[in-house]
């Protein structure tokens, strides 16, 4: 299945997706390789993609690309009394962006962002298929 993906997205002119490099947070590296490894092949009918530079961290869908990034650190915009959007058990901070929205899993040990295109509206459907793979590798934590 993964290589009639590759095929199905070589055949549509889609190449690997450019994820920035970044410095996973210390300690992050068996929950996010854990957390790659459940993720779904499809994500609100997104075809899964390759990332560039290669990573242990990052996962791509679609065009324009969904990204999820693992071992991020907590965004500037959080704060104690930020209101979170529960989506399946998973608790995102939501910020907007250029084209987009950025959500970040930030009631998880280790956490999780994704970039969501506006393309993809309402995002829900995105962060819901993404919320079992988070719930089964990436550990809960209090927020104060």
């Amino acid at each position: 299945m993964v290589l009639t993906g590759a095929t199905l997205l070589a055949g549509c002119g889609f190449g690997a997706v450019d994820v920035t490099p970044y410095e996973p947070e210390p300690g992050s590296a068996d929950v996010c390789a854990a957390l790659l490894d459940e993720l779904p092949e499809t994500v609100d009918d997104a075809i899964r993609r390759d990332v560039s530079p290669e990573s242990d961290t990052a996962a791509a869908w679609g065009q324009p690309a969904i990204v999820l990034r693992c071992g991020v650190p907590m965004p500037a915009a959080y704060r104690p009394d930020a209101q979170l959007y529960d989506v399946d058990g998973v608790g995102w901070l939501a910020e907007e962006g250029d084209g987009g929205t950025f959500f970040t899993a930030a009631d998880r040990e280790v956490l999780v962002e994704v970039s969501v295109p506006d393309d993809y509206a309402p995002e829900a459907g995105v962060l819901s298929e993404l919320a079992p793979a988070i719930l089964a590798t990436v550990p809960e934590r209090p927020l104060p």
